[in-house]
């Protein structure tokens, strides 16, 4: 016998997802492929701004040092929506694994449990949804910096 798993139910941000889905499909229909990054990021802040979707552009996201508490880094994701999804854009023929490590690191480092990694130039729109879950974070564990 299966086991049915309501999907639905377990799917973050489902509605700002789908919506974010519908913008790049759009871009890249309208654009192409082979802008500048910035272009590309600028269009998706422009989309934002149209439809009241709270953002904000390069957020520092701090690395605390579990031992000491004191902060060790920072990243800066391309935007953080309506404080809940994390972006990291791309404008390159391919998507390199270092892509997908980056914006890992945006999510493991951080509060935020969904990110798109969405290269606009490859061949074909490239999107990549990674989670990555508050209950598998070691700093959230230690102490409550984001």
């Amino acid at each position: 016998m299966r086991t049915q798993i309501n999907t639905d139910k377990n799917f973050l941000h489902k509605e700002l997802c789908y919506q974010l889905l519908g913008c790049f499909f759009n871009i890249r229909k309208n654009y192409g492929p082979g802008q500048k990054e910035s272009i590309y990021v600028n269009l998706i802040i422009e989309w934002l701004k149209e439809h009241k979707i709270p953002f904000e552009k390069e957020k520092l996201i701090k690395i605390y040092s579990i031992s000491s508490g004191k902060v060790i880094g920072a990243y800066k994701p391309d935007i953080v929506m309506d404080n809940k999804i994390t972006l990291e854009i791309k404008s390159s023929r391919i998507t390199t694994k270092r892509d997908e490590k980056q914006l890992y690191f945006y999510l493991r480092n951080s509060k935020y449990e969904v990110g798109y990694l969405v290269n606009f130039s490859t061949p074909k729109l490239y999107i990549k949804r990674i989670i990555y879950t508050n209950n598998r974070k070691p700093f959230l564990r230690s102490n409550n910096s984001v």
